[in-house]
């Protein structure tokens, strides 16, 4: 009988152990790193260079070992696939251990896998509802959206980048984009030579893949996120007497739009809202940037002003701020500063804010960062 009552507490710990390992959010133990011609840890950062400008076809992804135990890699795509990237990489998402890559100016969509390796590619050049060039991407039950200039946005099956369904007529140049509870929020931002700034948010409803409703925002909206079941949207203004303002969209409240105050980038990780405000004078020369840093709790809905750096190098305080992301795994933060012709640099810190490192981003404009733990 104790023999027996042995076994079976034992079949119990060994079930228990394996439930438990079954409901891992992040499980990177078995990363696809198929055809990778160098060998890279398990703890990986990608980092996205936009490139200069169009045309410039110097767009790369940059590989960082953030535990030392590789050597940084400053165009891993180049190394792994024996070509460029393309013409402006505009953004970048993981999604079931696989990479995304939004370039808008080859206009095309690339799936590599963990180790930079392409898998697949779909381009839009000869769809003409798809041809004015891909923006911002998310992802959601086996399924990428995309937004486009001209006014659409496509839906295209993860696994084989097929597009399986479009929406057309949405607007000019549509821009940032965010999944909440079945619901994908597209900005509306500007007519194609920006002369017109728009002040609407669309809002399509995934299970039927058709216009639910559009929402008045502040002018020129542009990026968008998701956190805590709420949808973040910093809108650019007009760059004149129209600054830039940070929202929130709360679908709990029949997609209400609050106001929250002014910040020109933004990311988020567990309920808080990492800010930056950068203002510019542009009325004397040298032109002088000041940047403020700041929290946004999603529970409470406190704004903490106090910065969330520390020991943060001198000239990020004045430096043109180009991407803000934290890592969800352990809460490090990545800022990107860019002088938008030389290689852009990245600051590193601790959850606590504690400054870690800066390193060459390997590229010009880096805007965003992907990561595997």
């Amino acid at each position: 009988m104790k023999v027996r009552s042995l076994l079976f507490g034992m079949l119990c710990m060994l079930a228990l152990g394996v439930s438990l390992a079954s409901c891992s959010d992040d499980d990177d133990d078995s990363l696809d790193d198929g055809g990778s011609k160098v060998t890279l840890p398990q703890t990986r950062v990608y980092i996205l260079n936009e490139g200069s400008q169009q045309g410039a076809n110097n767009a790369g992804l940059a590989f960082y070992a953030p535990n030392k135990d590789a050597d940084f890699i400053s165009d891993i795509y180049k190394t792994q696939n024996n070509a460029k990237l393309g013409d402006l990489g505009q953004s970048m998402i993981k999604y079931e251990d696989e990479i995304y890559i939004a370039v808008s100016g080859s206009n095309y969509l690339t799936k590599l896998n963990a180790a930079g390796v392409e898998l697949k590619r779909v381009s839009f050049v000869s769809d003409n509802d798809l041809s004015a060039g891909i923006r911002y991407i998310d992802a959601e039950d086996g399924y990428i959206y995309a937004s486009f200039y001209g006014g659409a946005v496509a839906k295209i099956n993860a696994k084989t980048l097929e597009v399986v369904d479009k929406l057309t007529g949405l607007g000019d140049n549509l821009e940032g984009v965010a999944i909440c509870e079945d619901m994908l929020y597209v900005a509306n931002s500007c007519t194609a030579d920006w002369s017109t700034k728009h002040t609407d948010v669309k809002v399509i409803d995934l299970r039927t893949f058709k216009l639910k409703e559009l929402l008045t925002v502040g002018l020129n909206p542009n990026a968008l996120i998701e956190e805590d079941d709420k949808v973040f949207l910093i809108s650019w203004g007009n760059y004149e007497d129209v600054g830039y303002s940070l929202q929130m969209i709360d679908p709990a409240a029949n997609n209400k739009v609050t106001e929250l105050g002014s910040a020109t980038r933004m990311c988020a990780a567990n309920d808080i809202l990492y800010l930056v405000n950068s203002l510019t004078d542009w009325n004397t020369e040298p032109y002088t940037t000041v940047n403020t840093f700041f929290t946004y709790n999603i529970k409470t809905g406190q704004m903490n002003n106090a910065s969330f750096l520390k020991d943060a190098p001198a000239e990020l305080t004045s430096s043109t701020l180009y991407m803000l992301e934290v890592n969800e795994n352990n809460g490090d933060i990545y800022i990107s500063t860019s002088e938008f012709r030389t290689n852009g640099t990245i600051y590193r810190f601790k959850k606590d804010g504690t400054f870690i490192e800066k390193f060459d981003a390997g590229g010009i404009n880096p805007n965003s960062a992907v990561f595997f733990n």
